[in-house]
């Protein structure tokens, strides 16, 4: 079966995918029916690993031969918000123009999503030498959350994948790594007081601006180490939000900021973070509590992933290079779940359909000719897999 009798189908399964809103905040678990169903009814039982408030699920499959190795071919399921975006078109719809589908999802990545379902029977057709593995996560938007139950199954399963495909737009370029990432929020209470009497309370909005100095200095200090294969070529710290203070006449008594680090890989920033805690317990909260003994300043992490360093010189960039049709290897900017599927001992490398210039952005879509690239490599993966 070749593309010309399978865009039908890739066009219609990524049109009933793009009808989920599978928005992070979101229940994924009308799309996750809709997969395990599709699965179904050719047959193939898939595993569901379920968020543990039940309103999410990862979605666990496998076809062709018993044993471990084999290739898994991953993608996660849900999108970013469209609020306050101005959309031409319904962004919860497929769109046709241009050559191109629109929709929330299209580029990240539900049209890899579409032609892995679509390519099923495919796979199906040939008796393959190695399994072919399925993963479908959620949460990945909100920092690679969701798929860590999956992965725990996986690093435990004695029938691992060996390879991991990730279907992130990457304009069919493969990709051999990405930075890790380190989100925290700091809280900050101090204690309020009218401002006519500043010097009796403790601020915390000038004690959160402390905070945030000492993590540019740390910044400057991670940059230090550098990797011309990354763009930048080092890591980054920067605070993304802040909110503190009730009233100009008022010392504010809370503050509290959201800071992440974007590490290369490999590199510890454990250090860093235990240098701003360090500061904040030996030289501001003794000063803080010299005024108010309730002063406080806490971290809470908001999330966490590793970065994706593979070999780009391996035996599974080389297949890998063959089946998508290009040998320009290459990193990526933003972060994905490889890292993670990495630490599980699974060899993991990025290629998808689409672009990230497209994804998150208003008008989202995917190049019909990405999609028929997509295809070709899974014909080409299912060449090689075939016994």
């Amino acid at each position: 079966m070749g593309f010309p009798e399978m865009s039908n189908s890739v066009r219609d399964i990524l049109e009933n995918l793009l009808a989920f809103d599978t928005t992070s905040r979101e229940s994924n678990l009308a799309l996750i029916d809709y997969i395990q169903a599709h699965l179904a009814e050719r047959g193939i039982v898939a595993q569901r690993f379920l968020s543990e408030d039940g309103r999410k699920a990862n979605l666990y499959a496998r076809l062709g031969p018993e044993g471990d190795g084999g290739v898994m071919l991953s993608g996660h399921t849900d999108v970013v918000p469209v609020d306050g975006q101005p959309w031409s078109v319904p962004p919860f719809a497929l769109t046709e123009k241009d050559k191109r589908y629109y929709g929330r999802g299209s580029a990240d990545m539900k049209g890899f999503l579409a032609c892995v379902l679509a390519a099923i029977p495919l796979f199906q057709a040939q008796r393959l030498r190695l399994p072919l593995h399925l993963a479908f996560s959620y949460d990945e938007e909100v920092g690679c959350l969701g798929v860590r139950s999956l992965v725990s199954h996986l690093k435990a399963a004695r029938d691992k994948p060996a390879m991991c495909i990730i279907g992130e737009p990457t304009d069919m370029q493969p990709v051999y790594g990405h930075k890790g990432k380190v989100a925290m929020r700091c809280r900050v209470r101090g204690h309020a007081c009218h401002s006519a009497y500043a010097p009796q309370g403790v601020n915390a909005i000038s004690y959160a601006a402390r905070l945030i100095n000492r993590l540019e200095s740390l910044g400057d200090a991670l940059a230090k180490m550098r990797d011309v294969r990354f763009d930048p070529p080092y890591s980054t710290l920067q605070v993304g939000t802040i909110r503190g203070g009730a009233a100009l006449n008022i010392v504010p008594q809370r503050c509290e900021f959201d800071f992440e680090i974007r590490h290369l890989p490999g590199q510890p920033v454990e250090d860093t973070v235990s240098a701003l805690r360090d500061y904040a317990a030996k030289e501001l909260l003794p000063a803080m509590r010299d005024i108010a003994q309730e002063s406080e300043i806490s971290f809470i992490p908001l999330s966490q992933y590793p970065g994706l360093l593979t070999d780009a010189q391996s035996d599974f960039a080389r297949w890998l290079a063959q089946w998508c049709g290009s040998d320009a290897f290459s990193t990526v900017a933003f972060g994905t779940e490889g890292g993670l599927f990495d630490e599980a001992g699974i060899a993991t490398l990025i290629c998808g359909p689409g672009s990230m210039a497209q994804g998150h952005k208003p008008d989202e879509y995917v190049a019909i000719d990405q999609l028929a690239r997509c295809t070709a490599m899974l014909e080409n993966l299912c060449a090689w897999l075939r016994a």
